[in-house]
């Protein structure tokens, strides 16, 4: 609820402090008193439209600062937007505006924290609902004429509206699945043509093992050097064994070292094992003289294998060369190719499936949403009902009304979009709320749909009526006054009135006037002599004194305070008394 209103320099007022009660507050004086400069500057303070006309004249700022009462909902809104806490409880809307040459700037801050117009708007629909004659207020908003619908349809329609959430959610995201994998279709067409043709590449190549292109190199070599191999082999044999010429072979020079050993251990045992490995490396050596022989007689030309194991290492180098740098890189990579098409090729199935799961949510969101369009229909029949039935004591007794369901998309939200339809007077076609109610009849409009909620757990507003009684008396004034402070016991309610019955049921009374003042000019407060201005200002006093509360609904009655006009005014007290308790007992 709003707790304070502290306004400088704006429009006809030069400083103001006020003070709200939790209940009915009204605002009475004369025509064009400036009860409307207060609501403009509640406006203002939460985002609302601001010109130049908005600063007062001789000054280049105004500042109007709205203080509201904490709840549970406004100190979750206060955590997610990360704005500090005030030591005092409460939750403070500023707004500066300044003019500097001729260019008009505001800024907004909650809690002393400079915000934007859309999170001023956001925190704006949650503290007060406006209904002066020439605003747009968020009623005529489809989407809010949804949210009263839905809450007055209670808790059973909530709960669906969960559910309906819950499916659009799960549609949404069966839905943008299905599209990431059909817009990567081509993507993923295009990779499988490619993987298949390196699948068969490889598959081509044969790959066996990691070492088969180093043998098949060292082969390479064998036969490319067969006659070198060969006159190696033989040379070796020689100078091991059998030397073709005059010089003695490794065998005979060992061989003599052996006959000269044998006889020297006749008289030294101890050189017995110099002899016993002299004696192993002869062995060793006509051991080696027989393989190398034996080898270079198995040793034969191939030209044609040599041809072949060549092309084969040509292929494989190739092969190496896109996928290694290794052979055994190049298998790993054909086993990567072949699960990745694996893959690939089970995305077909996957998105056959993708597409079957979008189907099913959408069945499931249709389903979900046509029973909360059930259960807005029967809430809508309700609320017609009950809407004219508290619009008819507004002298508004050959009104209709209609909720209108109108079929749209599903969202997250149904798949309803919700329009009031109104005709106020005999004859008018029925029309769209927002092409049809003037300010006055939105206004009793708003207050009977108010008190269709009476007793509901609905969001605690302030709301605002700006003369909501005009052009209205007798009956219809009392009605509006009843419904009013039946208003004011769930919600704050603030109300501009010229009806002494709706002043009289007030929880707290402010008297809003014009008065003529003395300010001193820019040359008096430089010191110099001169004449002050004459300046028209907005003054209001709050009427804490019943006597003072007598007298002004005495004004308002007969535009004086006549004996008759005062006893009017105390049986209107009386009276009112009289329903507030009822009321409240």
């Amino acid at each position: 609820m709003l707790v304070s209103l502290r306004i400088d320099n704006f429009a006809l007022i030069d400083c103001l402090q006020l003070q709200f009660d939790k209940g009915l507050n009204v605002l009475t004086g004369e025509t064009g008193a400036g009860k409307s400069i207060i609501l403009d500057a509640i406006d203002a303070a939460l985002g609302g439209k601001v010109n130049s006309s908005s600063i007062r004249t001789g000054s280049d700022r105004a500042t109007i600062e709205a203080s509201f009462a904490l709840d549970s909902s406004l100190e979750t809104w206060l955590k997610q937007q990360e704005i500090e806490f005030l030591e005092e409880n409460s939750l403070v809307c500023s707004r500066e505006i300044t003019v500097t040459k001729g260019k008009l700037r505001s800024r907004s801050r909650i809690n002393g924290v400079l915000v934007n117009r859309q999170l001023m708007d956001e925190l704006r629909s949650q503290l007060v609902e406006i209904t002066a004659q020439g605003q747009t207020i968020d009623l005529l908003i489809s989407e809010r004429q949804r949210e009263l619908l839905d809450l007055y349809a209670g808790k059973s329609l909530a709960k669906q509206k969960q559910q309906v959430a819950i499916a659009y959610e799960h549609c949404q995201q069966a839905k943008s699945q299905l599209e990431k994998r059909r817009k990567s279709q081509q993507e993923r067409l295009q990779k499988q043509d490619f993987i298949e043709y390196q699948l068969k590449e490889l598959a081509e190549a044969n790959l066996t093992t990691a070492d088969e292109l180093d043998n098949l190199e060292q082969e390479s070599d064998r036969l490319s050097h067969i006659v070198e191999l060969q006159q190696f082999s033989y040379q070796v044999y020689q100078f091991l064994y059998q030397n073709d010429y005059e010089a003695a072979a490794a065998s005979d020079l060992v061989g003599k070292a052996e006959a000269l050993l044998v006889e020297m251990t006749e008289y030294d045992n101890g050189l017995a094992p110099i002899l016993e490995m002299v004696q192993s490396g002869l062995t060793q050596i006509t051991e080696a003289a027989q393989q190398i022989n034996s080898y270079g007689d198995r040793l034969e030309a191939d030209p044609e294998r040599l041809d072949e194991i060549e092309a084969r290492i040509r292929q494989l180098k190739n092969i190496c060369r896109k996928y290694g740098p290794e052979l055994g890189d190049a298998i790993a990579t054909q086993d990567h190719l072949n699960a990745e098409l694996a893959e690939l090729t089970n995305d077909e199935q996957s998105l056959a499936a993708l597409e079957q799961e979008y189907l099913l949510s959408q069945d499931e969101l249709a389903q979900t949403c046509a029973q909360l369009t059930q259960l807005r229909r029967k809430a809508a029949v309700k609320l017609e009902k009950k809407l004219v039935k508290e619009l008819k004591p507004l002298a508004m007794d050959k009104v209709i009304f209609e909720s209108r369901l109108i079929p749209c998309q599903p969202t997250i939200n149904g798949a309803d979009k919700i329009v009031f339809f109104f005709s106020p007077n005999p004859g008018e076609t029925i029309q769209p709320l927002a092409a049809t109610a003037s300010g006055g009849e939105m206004s009793r409009f708003l207050l009977a749909l108010k008190a269709c909620f009476v007793g509901a757990e609905v969001h605690s507003h302030t709301s605002i009526f700006d003369e909501i009684d005009a052009g209205v008396s007798g009956k219809v004034a009392q009605a509006i006054a009843e419904k009013l402070y039946q208003l004011s016991q769930k919600h704050q309610v603030l109300c501009v009135t010229h009806q002494p019955l709706v002043a009289a049921m007030a929880n707290a009374h402010y008297k809003v006037a014009k008065t003529i003042i003395e300010e001193p000019t820019q040359q008096e407060r430089n010191g110099d002599s001169h004449l002050p201005d004459i300046r028209t200002v907005v003054r209001v006093k709050t009427l804490c004194d019943r006597q003072e509360v007598i007298e002004e609904l005495a004004q308002i009655t007969g535009g004086h305070a006549a004996d008759d006009a005062i006893a009017f005014a105390e049986s209107l007290l009386i009276k009112a008394a009289k329903y507030q308790k009822t009321i409240r007992d």
